[in-house]
């Protein structure tokens, strides 16, 4: 990990920061020329310079009350499903042949992101069965409609850490009028929350091959999740591109990236309040999350 683009709050100051390697988060004078993380974004082609210049060791030490989201609200969240071959092989189903077109799915992005060490809350976990699920999350920064797999690494701004909890009991509903409605993707992925993300956006020139990156979740201390980015069906550039030809993409727009094996699902595991996950990715960071039950709820 070099440094990661963070958004804090002190008081009620918001603003963009740096994350370095040791925890500590300093203010570079050059990110005060951005209010927010996605005006930052929006301004990539000029941001990219500044960045790959900017004296992170150097700059003074910020005091703040804790780190947000680092992109408080994304234009889009546009998830890759079913794209690693050890969790594809773990839900039942087989890897596809060469050639497959990726399957992407929206979560709201206003409403499911949370920040680096918000509670996730969960209503009615027994029937919801929530699951975890560690993801690598691109950032764009430069947008664009039709973007080539050669081309496309070059719109990511950064990459960061996610993970997209998913209702697994509200993804399939008993009394529908033919089999094409049996899934029902809105409930199990626009739950309020089910987006914790960051801790920052580390820059894509920092990371230099987003194939070979080591992704862990823990739930309670317990290791759940340990895989590699390698083991992706389509690449990141293949993400990439695949989505913009669906629709444009935009700065500030994030595209999760799929879920490796050791999801709870397949071994009847589901989180429950009072336990707390932990999610990272060699390099890029560090999400703890508690699960609760919503505020105020009566036993």
């Amino acid at each position: 990990m070099t440094w990661s683009l963070v958004t804090y709050q002190r008081g009620d100051t918001i603003g963009v920061a740096a994350l370095r390697t040791d925890g500590v988060v300093v203010a570079p004078p050059d990110l005060k020329r951005w209010a927010t993380m996605l005006e930052l974004l929006e301004d990539w082609a000029q941001a990219l310079d500044i960045l790959r210049a900017i004296e992170i060791d150097d700059a003074p030490v910020l005091q703040h009350d804790a780190l947000l989201a680092p992109i408080r609200w994304p234009r889009k969240v546009i998830c890759a499903g079913v794209n690693y071959r050890r969790h594809i092989r773990e839900m039942g189903g087989e890897v596809p042949a060469e050639g497959w077109k990726p399957f992407f799915f929206l979560k709201p992005p206003t409403t499911t992101v949370i920040g680096p060490a918000d509670a996730i809350i969960v209503h009615s976990a027994e029937t919801a069965r929530y699951d975890w699920e560690a993801e690598l999350a691109v950032v764009i920064g430069t947008g664009g409609r039709d973007i080539s797999r050669e081309d496309a690494l070059s719109h990511v701004a950064g990459y960061c850490v996610a993970n997209d909890i998913t209702a697994r009991g509200h993804h399939k509903r008993r009394a529908v009028p033919a089999d094409a409605f049996v899934y029902d993707w809105f409930a199990a992925k626009s739950v309020d929350g089910s987006l914790p993300m960051g801790p920052g956006i580390t820059p894509a020139f920092g990371v230099p091959d987003p194939q070979d990156l080591r992704l862990r979740l823990w739930v309670n201390g317990e290791l759940q999740q340990d895989e590699s980015t390698s083991d992706m069906i389509c690449t990141v550039a293949e993400l990439v591109s695949a989505a913009s030809e669906v629709l444009t993409l935009e700065p500030g727009d994030v595209i999760p990236s799929g879920t490796p094996s050791g999801v709870g699902a397949g071994r009847g595991l589901f989180l429950r309040p009072g336990d707390v996950v932990r999610t990272t990715i060699d390099g890029l960071g560090t999400l703890e999350n508690p699960v609760i039950d919503p505020p105020g709820r009566t036993p």
